[in-house]
């Protein structure tokens, strides 16, 4: 495949490398973009988090939380920022998000289908095509996603007027101010810093074999006349500060004071001072357009 400068550019955008890297890397890969990027990463000209590149899609993420126990997070998306501020369809993601906090389905297409809760005569489509008519606009209910917390509360937070939208289910047998504010605070950890995972529990097998590979060839690289068990606890020392970057529990904490505690030991220390037994059992994070070429 012919590599272009379109090609190129876009790569430089994704991964922060060099122009020339770039183009060297399309054209080894034969301008497979995704290849590309694991040979940058290789060479260490590029990070894993890079990879999700641009954000275009506009609209907004909005949350809605029912008696602190049942959560709702939807992406409704619209073609222009304009649309995105106006008051009628904000409004209208808001009654999106009420319609998912009483689904019974996890499927899309199923929630698009269903009756509208406050006109059972119409659709959740139905009532989407409507907007987009009086709009103006093509708009598209994107996803949705439900948190519900048996032995504790859902925390939410909202950043930049619905771009990101995060839902965080807390486990304690505490519930107050204090409590409250500590799951706050998370939410806005994973809002600013996106982590993948909540806890080094929820990391694969697969994702660890093939970060360990890909560190493995950029060590060698990087230091050809190594003895392996050197380049061996090279992997590992990187592999754990990757893992610190990308479990929520594992990141320095953003308001930590020394700006080294992290996430976990602040949950710990906020649950210590109250009294509290406290996990931070999952979150589901939204950004507006997230993924959309």
């Amino acid at each position: 495949m012919a590599v272009t400068a379109k090609m190129v550019k876009e790569l430089r955008e994704m991964t922060g490398a060099g122009m020339m890297d770039c183009k060297k890397a399309l054209n080894e890969t034969d301008g497979n973009m995704d290849a590309a990027i694991e040979y940058l990463r290789k060479n260490g000209q590029a990070k894993a988090d890079k990879k999700a590149g641009r954000i275009a899609a506009e609209g907004i993420v909005k949350a809605v939380v029912k008696d602190d126990k049942v959560a709702a997070i939807v992406e409704v998306n619209s073609e222009t920022d304009f649309v995105a501020k106006n008051a009628d369809f904000q409004s209208y993601v808001e009654e999106v998000a009420n319609q998912a906090l009483n689904t019974e389905t996890t499927d899309i297409e199923a929630f698009l289908s269903e009756a509208w809760a406050a006109d059972n005569s119409k659709t959740v489509k139905d009532v989407l095509t409507e907007k987009i008519s009086v709009i103006g606009e093509n708009l598209n209910i994107r996803r949705f996603a439900k948190v519900s917390a048996a032995d504790g509360f859902v925390a939410s937070y909202i950043h930049a007027g619905g771009k990101i939208g995060v839902l965080v289910e807390v486990a304690t047998d505490v519930v107050n101010d204090e409590i409250k504010e500590m799951a706050k605070n998370v939410a806005m950890q994973v809002a600013a810093i996106s982590p993948k995972y909540t806890s080094r529990d929820e990391v694969s097998k697969d994702y660890i074999e093939h970060e360990t590979e890909i560190l493995k060839v950029q060590a060698m690289n990087e230091n050809p006349d190594k003895p392996e068990n050197i380049i061996e606890k090279m992997i590992v020392g990187r592999l754990n500060k990757e893992l610190k970057e990308v479990c929520l529990l594992d990141q320095a904490y953003v308001k930590a004071e020394d700006g080294k505690q992290a996430v976990g030991k602040y949950v710990e220390q906020v649950a210590k001072a109250n009294g509290a037994n406290v996990t931070i059992k999952g979150f589901v994070r939204f950004e507006t357009g997230e993924g959309i070429e």
